[in-house]
């Protein structure tokens, strides 16, 4: 027989709950949550062990019943002072990811931990506050029935509220699983079915309601919780029984239940305690999916902790550092990094795309942690307003760029800070004179350089306000992006991970930022590059599959142990299915300081094999090609074709000034027709990718871009190739006929 507590008010209801399923909780019904009661009373009940039958409950006047778990699973150091006393383990060490806001309320108590300024109401919340929200939290889904183990979707987008949902819900021993409001209802509808979720937290009224429908008919969900917004917004139909809850009531529920615990030991008693231990799953995360469905990454304690303890020695975060975050909290390199950064006792700054540009001149950030795309936003940004100057202004910034530009080549070159794949040693004469023509060289050009800071990059400094570093990751980062940030003097540092390793797993440091590598692994982690068809190590320098092993790699996917034994090998090495390779060790020359970064190259995957046999990276050729202002997308094509050929998503502002200035339209015009624009995009995508290996031949022009809601990039801002291609299949076929 299992004891089990039931809380429950006055009023008159029967309720007859079922409790066939092992691992569901009892069923309840929305007028049961009514808070209009008068009064709570707490009584022990004994229920038939789970698995059969029903249990019937009569209770007289108004029913308000919540089923608790007698197992209560705690994170032994964030708990540690209500479990004294209890025969409970309490630890002075992080066994569990929410461990880690014990020590950040104990180091930085009433320093502002987050800012939330586009969210209704605005909030901001110290350490302290952030603690106790998240404890509060986690008590509130104990009283309304969540159990260890169990899995609770969390589908919302960046906010200071989804912080706390998702380590309130870890708290408990359960599992969340992640997910943006922005994904289709579909993907949503198979993450949730798929990883057995038994409850839903959302955004708000707006993003159920959207849901709403599908899930009611195809999904047993047994509790709704808003983060945000108010319950009078909820779409009515298809939802009747369903409980939903506010976070604010969910908050109170904790904060009543917690003091309840704390000021009686007896109650405490009545509870069997499990610490959460490292090796536990922490969260299912879902692959973007690129190609087919999204995989769910399992996510241990241990794996988060791992990124924890060792990203310092790639973002030194100071205790006051600001920092500005816009990535979806879902994605594990926010993710991780947020978890991160407030062990240093940082102020997290919350903003969004369209606020981004005000934020960063508003708010001064030290750090800005995003993705290429933003960096690349940023850059383009910068060279259209310099375009857009009096010409005098546009050759002398111009000129200043070009200058900064060699400087940066040539300190690059005597700091021994620039790739070679070679791994014979170079010769040391050579390397002495290559170090006194470049040092010499790069004294003549540092006074101009300096004059640049002074008069037009202290200008730009302002505008995008990162006063430390940016660091960028989850895609490849452009070359020419990257020269342009470190010409400037605006410090970029590129990494590399994967959600299968949580993500981090390599990053450019401060004191080694060599640029078009990602950096050497960081700390507990190991690279090897792998031959594709023998799957042998090969040598530093030489080009291969990236493999990596260490703390941070998955225990695997959920329900998925053909897709895990395609991934992890017997002795843990994770196949990341990128192409890369390591750079040789050099103690002399312009390389001696790059030996053991890693380089990559592109996907294997993405590998497009002509009909001649040719194997063609196309990133290569996207990357020149989006050094041009008239092209915001590509995708370049030529699979089983004899010539590569793209689809070009054009700038059409851009493309439209540049032919009134070849004078293709008239001055006047207000449009280009599909031949021109095509023509001189065509001509204009020749310039860009001439030095590349391959050339594009025919290009498909298309009117929309692009995006996430279109189900053609993912929610991490990647295109879909594949979805693309076969968006366009007919269009590609006459294109090469």
């Amino acid at each position: 027989m299992t004891t089990t507590t039931f809380v429950y008010s006055v009023s008159s209801t029967t309720f007859v709950s079922s409790t066939a399923n092992p691992m569901t909780t009892i069923p309840l019904t929305s007028k049961l949550f009514s808070y209009k009661h008068t009064r709570t009373k707490i009584v022990q009940r004994t229920c038939g062990k789970w698995g059969g039958g029903q249990v019937r409950f009569s209770v007289n006047r108004h029913v308000r019943i919540f089923c608790q778990s007698k197992i209560r699973r705690y994170c032994p150091f964030l708990e540690r002072s209500l479990m004294s006393g209890n025969g409970a383990l309490a630890c002075d060490e992080w066994e569990a990811v929410p461990d880690i806001w014990r020590s950040s309320a104990d180091k930085y108590g009433d320093r502002v931990a987050v800012v939330d300024p586009y969210h209704s109401p605005p909030s901001q919340m110290t350490y302290k506050q952030l603690e106790h929200e998240i404890l509060n939290f986690s008590e509130g889904l104990r009283v309304i029935g969540l159990n260890p183990d169990e899995k609770l979707a969390l589908f919302a987008d960046n906010s200071c509220r989804w912080l706390v949902a998702d380590q309130g819900i870890m708290a408990t021993g359960a599992i969340n699983v992640v997910r943006g409001s922005r994904s289709s209802v579909e993907e949503l509808l198979h993450i949730y079915n798929h990883s057995e979720s038994v409850a839903l937290v959302v955004d708000g009224p707006e993003m159920f309601n959207r849901i709403a429908e599908t899930f009611c008919s195809k999904a047993a969900m047994r509790f709704v919780i808003l983060l945000w917004g108010e319950k009078s917004s909820m779409a009515c139909k298809g939802v009747e029984g369903l409980p939903f809850f506010t976070y604010k009531e969910i908050i109170d529920l904790g904060r009543e239940n917690r003091r309840s615990l704390f000021d009686s030991h007896a109650a405490r008693q009545d509870f069997v305690y499990e610490a959460i231990n490292s090796d536990d799953i922490a969260t299912l995360v879902y692959t973007s999916g690129t190609t087919g469905n999204p995989k769910g990454v399992m996510l241990t304690h241990r794996n988060l902790l791992h990124q924890i303890k060792n990203l310092w020695d790639v973002v030194p975060a100071e205790v006051g550092d600001r920092f500005l975050s816009m990535l979806p909290p879902w994605h594990a390199y926010e993710r991780s990094c947020e978890y991160f950064i407030f062990t240093c006792g940082i102020e997290q700054v919350y903003t969004t795309v369209r606020n981004l540009k005000d934020d960063l001149r508003h708010y001064q950030p030290n750090y800005v942690i995003s993705v290429p795309l933003v960096y690349e936003t940023l850059y383009s940004g910068i060279q259209k307003q310099i375009s857009s100057s009096s010409p005098v202004r546009k050759l002398i910034a111009l000129a200043f760029i070009r200058v900064s530009l060699t400087y940066m080549e040539l300190k690059r070159i005597y700091e021994g800070k620039c790739l070679m794949r070679n791994q014979a040693q170079p010769s040391y004469l050579v390397s002495m004179l290559e170090w006194v023509w470049a040092r010499f060289i790069a004294t003549i050009l540092w006074p101009v350089h300096l004059l640049a800071k002074k008069i037009v990059y202290g200008k730009i400094h302002s505008a995008i306000g990162i006063s430390k570093a940016g660091v960028s990751g989850g895609g490849s980062f452009p070359l020419h992006v990257d020269k342009f940030f470190e010409a400037i003097g605006v410090k970029v540092q590129n990494g590399y991970g994967l959600t299968e390793s949580s993500p981090v797993v390599a990053a450019r440091r401060p004191t080694c930022n060599v640029l078009g590598s990602v950096g050497h692994p960081i700390r507990h982690t190991e690279f090897k590059i792998v031959d594709s068809e023998t799957n042998e190590a090969l040598p530093p320098g030489s080009k291969g599959i990236v493999k990596v092993r260490g703390p941070p790699v998955m225990k695997g996917y959920y329900k998925n142990p053909s897709a895990t034994k395609q991934a992890l090998d017997e002795d843990g090495w994770l196949s990341t299915g990128d192409i890369g390779w390591i750079a040789p060790h050099h103690s002399t020359g312009r390389s001696r300081h790059c030996g053991g970064v890693v380089v990559l190259e592109g996907r294997a995957k993405d590998t497009i094999v002509l009909s001649t046999g040719e194997n063609i990276e196309p990133g290569e050729l996207e990357e020149a090609a989006l050094r041009s202002s008239l092209i915001q997308q590509i995708v370049v094509i030529g699979q089983d074709q004899r010539r590569l050929g793209a689809i070009i998503v054009p700038n059409r502002e851009e493309v439209l000034l540049a032919a009134k200035e070849l004078s293709i339209v008239e001055g006047n015009a207000s449009d280009l027709n599909k031949e021109k624009m095509t023509s001189l995009l065509y001509k204009e995508l020749r310039t860009w990718t001439s030095e590349c290996s391959f050339q594009i031949g025919p290009i498909l022009v298309v009117d929309e871009p692009f995006t996430i809601d279109s189900g053609l990039m993912t929610p991490t801002m990647k295109i879909r190739r594949d979805k693309v291609v076969a968006q366009f299949r007919e269009q590609i076929d006459i294109l090469y006929k």
